[in-house]
């Protein structure tokens, strides 16, 4: 990987400094890079556009307090249970 990368460097010296195409090659690299960021900013305001905005604190609140009383529910069955057992276990 890094000989790959010190050969890229190489050769891209090489083709900006010293070949016939410096100028075709700069005009490439500058599109790309412009292309580039371009092409990150649209990324980015299309994922602001499309992406719907957080629940409100108080929608979640109340998200919350539903699962706790379902919660709490289930709690007082396995509760009730528990002392249906021990009933029949100590009486019989």
């Amino acid at each position: 990987m890094a000989i790959g990368s010190i050969v890229g460097i190489a050769l891209y010296a090489w083709l900006v400094f010293l070949s016939e195409w410096a100028m075709l090659i700069l005009k490439i690299t500058a599109f790309i890079a412009v292309g580039a960021v371009l092409g990150i900013m649209a990324w980015i305001g299309y994922t602001l556009a499309t992406t719907p905005p957080p629940p409100k604190l108080e929608e979640i609140e109340k998200e919350i307090e539903k699962e706790l009383k379902e919660l709490e529910k289930e709690v007082e069955k396995e509760a009730k249970k528990e002392e249906a057992k021990e009933e029949k276990q100590g009486g019989g």
